[in-house]
C-alpha cells in the first residue's frame, strides 16, 4: 500500500510541476497576473505532494516496512531510530527523493515570499523552478524509484552505509549540503527570469543576491561539516583531500562566491550585470555536475554511490540545461548591458572586484580541469590516470594568496577613481605589518614561501577587516556615547551586509592560517605501545591502558584506551576504536581527537594484539580548531548579511517610537 500511495504522490507532484512550468511560461510571456496566481498554486501543490511523499517514506523506514524497495535496501531492525530516520539520504533513490523534497520546500518559500511582487519575473522564475522539478520527479518516478514494491519481502534489511552511521555529523552534513545544492535552483531560476523578461531591476538583483547568499551559507556549512566529518571519522588525520566529490561541492561554491562579489558592483555601479547572471547559471550547472559525479558512480569516492542507471539520464538533463542557458544568454544578454557604466580606474573597488572575479573563475576552472581530466583521458584512450593533491595544491596556492591580498584591498579602496596619495595612506600600515609578520615567520624557522605568504597576506586582510568593522563602532561610541556592546550591535544592524561580509573575511583569514599552520607543522608517526608502559611522542605522554569490546544492537566496537598527558597536565583517556557493523560486516575506524586552541592530538587505532600491545597512528597538528571556528564565522557572517532588511527596519521603527514616547 505504501508503495502505491508513494508512487501516486510522486506522479501528482510530476503533473503539478509540468502544469506549473507551462502555465508560468505562458503567464510570463503574456504578463497575466491570473496565470501567475495559478502558477503559484501549482507550485504549492508540487511542494506539498513531494513533502507528503518524503514523509511517507520516513514512515516506511521507521515502521520497517520491507515491502518498500528502499526500506529493504537500507533498513534494518537493529539500526537505532535516529540513524533510521537519516537513512533517507544514505542511498541513491532516497537521496533523489530528498532532493525533490528540499526543492519543493524552496519552491513554496519562494512562491510565498514573492506573492504580489514582480509578477513577470516571478512567473518566469517559478516556471524554471518547476522545469527543474519535472526532471527530479521523473527520476523518482522512473529510474530512481524508492517506492518500488518488493516481490519477496525480507524479514530484515542490511542497514544503511556504515560510514553514515559512524558519526553525528552525518546527520547534519548531507542536509546542509542539499540545502546548498538544491537551493542553487532558486538563483538560477531568478537569473533566467531576468533574461527572459529582458531586464534586471535593482530590486530583483537585490533579491537574487540575498537568495544566493542564503544558499551559499548552507553550501559553506555543508562543505565545512564534510571536512569535519572526514577529520573525525576516516582516521587519516586530514580534512580535505581534493577528492573528486569534494571538488564537486567546491566548484559551485567558488562560482557563487564570485557572483556575490560581482553583484555588489552591479548593485552599486550598474556594471557586470550580464556577467553576474552568467556566474549564477554556472553555479547551478556545477551543482548538477556535482550531483552527477556523486550519483553516477563514475568516480571512486567515499561520497559516491554505486553504479546506477541515472548517469546517462543526468547527462542528458545537464546538456538540456546547458543548451537552454547558452541560447538564453546569447539571445538576451545584450538587453542587460549598462549603457554608460564603466570602470573608473583599475585602482578602485570595482577594479579589485573584477580581478577578484577573474581569480575565482580561474580557480574554478583549475579544479574542474583536475577533476575531469582523468575521465577525459580514460574515455579517449582507455588509460587510467589520477590527478592528486600535488596538482591541486600547486595550482591553488598562488590563487589563494592573491585572493587573500584582494580581501585586504577591495573593501578599503574607494569606488571610482582613487588618488595615489590616498592609496598609500590606506595601505602603508597594513603592508608594513604584514611584512613584519612574514619576517617573523622566517625568523621562527618557516622556509616555505607559500606559508610565509599566507601569514603575511592573512595579516594584510585581517587588518583591513578589523579596521572596517571597528571604525563605525568607535564613531558611535565617541559621538553618541554608546557602550561598546550597544555600539557593536547597532553597527551590525545598520550596516549588516558590510558587517557580515567582514565577519566572513575574518573567518577566511582564520581558516587560511589554520591550513598553513597544520600543513607546515604537522607531525605524525605510527607506534606500537605495550600496555601500562608510557611513551613520549611529540611532547605528549601516551600510555596504553588496554582494550575492550562493546556490543551494541547494530555494531560491535573494539575500543583502545589511552591516557594522555602533556606538560604535566592530564588530558584524560582517549578511546580510538574500530566499529564493525553486523549487517554489512564493514569495519570503520573512529579516531579519538583531543582538540585545543593551540593544537590537536589525533589518535587512530591501527591494530590491537593479544600480547598486550596496540598499534597507533599519532598525529599532532597545530591550529586545526581554528579551521572549524573560521568556517562557522563565515556561516555566521553570511547569515547576518542576508538577514531580511524589513525586520531590521521594523525593529528600528519600534525603538524610535519608544524613544519618542
Amino acid at each position: 500500500m505504501i508503495s502505491l500511495i508513494g508512487r501516486g504522490l510522486v506522479l501528482l507532484a510530476l503533473a503539478a510541476a509540468v502544469s506549473g512550468c507551462v502555465v508560468g511560461s505562458i503567464s510570463g510571456i503574456r504578463k497575466r497576473d491570473r496565470g501567475g496566481d495559478w502558477t503559484r498554486n501549482l507550485t504549492f501543490a508540487f511542494g506539498s505532494f513531494m513533502v507528503m511523499a518524503t514523509l511517507l517514506m520516513e514512515y516506511a523506514l521507521i515502521t520497517h516496512d520491507f515491502s518498500v524497495g528502499y526500506v529493504a535496501q537500507v533498513g534494518s531492525l537493529s539500526t537505532p531510530l535516529h540513524i533510521t530516520i537519516v537513512s533517507l539520504w544514505s542511498a541513491l533513490e532516497g537521496s533523489i527523493l530528498f532532493w525533490g523534497f528540499v526543492l519543493g520546500i524552496y519552491a513554496m518559500v519562494f512562491a510565498w515570499t514573492t506573492r504580489g511582487r514582480h509578477p513577470q519575473h516571478t512567473a518566469y522564475s517559478l516556471a524554471v523552478l518547476l522545469g527543474v522539478a519535472v526532471f527530479f520527479c521523473f527520476l523518482v518516478a522512473s529510474v530512481a524509484d524508492p517506492f518500488a514494491a518488493v516481490e519477496v519481502v525480507p524479514p530484515d534489511g542490511p542497514g544503511p552505509n556504515p560510514l553514515l552511521q559512524n558519526h553525528v555529523l552525518m546527520i547534519i552534513h548531507p542536509p546542509a549540503l542539499y540545502l546548498g545544492f538544491v537551493g542553487m535552483s532558486v538563483p538560477f531560476a531568478m537569473a533566467c527570469s531576468a533574461l527572459l523578461a529582458g531586464r534586471l531591476d535593482a530590486a530583483w538583483m537585490q533579491m537574487l543576491r540575498r537568495w544566493t547568499l542564503l544558499v551559499w551559507s548552507f553550501l559553506t556549512l555543508g562543505i565545512l561539516l564534510g571536512g569535519w566529518w572526514s577529520y573525525e571519522v576516516l582516521g587519516w588525520g586530514g580534512y580535505w583531500a581534493w577528492d573528486p566529490v569534494e571538488n564537486a561541492s567546491f566548484m559551485p561554491w567558488l562560482a557563487a562566491t564570485a557572483f556575490l562579489h560581482s553583484a555588489m558592483v552591479t548593485a552599486r555601479k550598474g556594471l557586470f550585470s550580464g556577467w553576474s547572471l552568467v556566474l549564477v547559471i554556472a553555479s547551478f550547472l556545477l551543482t548538477l555536475l556535482g550531483t552527477f559525479m556523486t550519483r553516477s558512480g563514475v568516480f571512486n569516492s567515499v561520497h559516491s554511490f554505486t553504479q546506477s542507471p541515472i548517469g546517462p539520464v543526468f547527462l542528458v538533463f545537464i546538456a538540456i540545461v546547458l543548451v537552454f542557458s547558452v541560447i538564453l544568454l546569447s539571445a538576451r544578454l545584450d538587453t542587460l548591458a549598462a549603457k554608460d557604466a564603466s570602470i573608473g580606474s583599475a585602482v578602485s573597488r570595482e577594479g579589485s572586484f573584477l580581478l577578484n572575479n577573474l581569480l575565482f573563475v580561474c580557480f574554478t576552472f583549475t579544479v574542474l580541469l583536475g577533476t575531469l581530466y582523468p575521465l577525459i583521458v580514460e574515455a579517449i584512450s582507455e588509460n587510467r590516470i589520477s590527478v592528486g593533491q600535488p596538482y591541486f595544491d600547486a595550482m591553488s596556492a598562488p590563487i589563494c594568496l592573491a585572493l587573500l591580498f584582494l580581501m585586504g584591498v577591495g573593501p578599503v579602496l574607494p569606488w571610482g577613481r582613487s588618488e595615489p596619495g590616498q592609496v598609500r595612506q590606506l595601505f602603508v600600515r597594513p603592508a608594513v605589518f604584514s611584512v613584519v609578520v612574514g619576517a617573523l615567520s622566517f625568523a621562527l624557522g618557516v622556509r616555505s614561501p607559500w606559508v610565509i605568504g599566507t601569514f603575511s597576506m592573512a595579516t594584510f586582510a585581517a587588518w583591513a577587516s578589523v579596521r572596517e568593522l571597528s571604525t563605525p563602532v568607535l564613531l558611535r561610541m565617541r559621538k553618541q556615547g554608546e557602550a561598546l556592546p550597544k555600539a557593536l550591535l547597532e553597527s551590525a544592524i545598520r550596516t549588516r551586509r558590510r558587517f557580515g561580509g567582514h565577519i566572513v573575511h575574518l573567518g577566511v583569514v582564520a581558516m587560511a592560517v589554520s591550513v598553513a599552520s597544520a600543513t607546515h607543522w604537522r607531525e605524525d608517526v605510527d607506534l606500537t605501545l605495550t600496555q601500562d608502559e608510557p611513551v613520549e611522542v611529540f611532547g605528549y605522554t601516551l600510555t596504553y591502558l588496554g582494550a575492550e569490546n562493546q556490543d551494541q544492537p547494530h555494531r560491535v566496537s573494539q575500543v583502545g584506551r589511552f591516557s594522555a598527558a602533556a606538560g604535566g597536565r592530564d588530558l584524560g583517556v582517549l578511546e580510538p576504536r574500530f566499529n564493525r557493523y553486523k549487517k554489512r560486516g564493514d569495519e570503520v575506524p573512529s579516531p579519538a581527537v583531543y582538540s585545543g586552541p593551540k593544537e590537536d592530538l589525533y589518535l587512530s587505532l591501527l591494530r590491537v594484539d593479544d600480547d598486550g600491545t596496540a598499534s597507533l597512528r599519532v598525529v599532532v597538528q597545530p591550529m586545526v580548531a581554528w579551521l572549524w571556528v573560521g568556517g562557522l564565522m563565515m556561516v555566521f557572517g553570511s547569515f547576518i548579511a542576508s538577514f531580511p532588511e524589513r525586520i531590521l527596519r521594523r525593529r528600528s521603527s519600534v525603538e524610535a517610537q519608544g524613544d519618542v514616547a
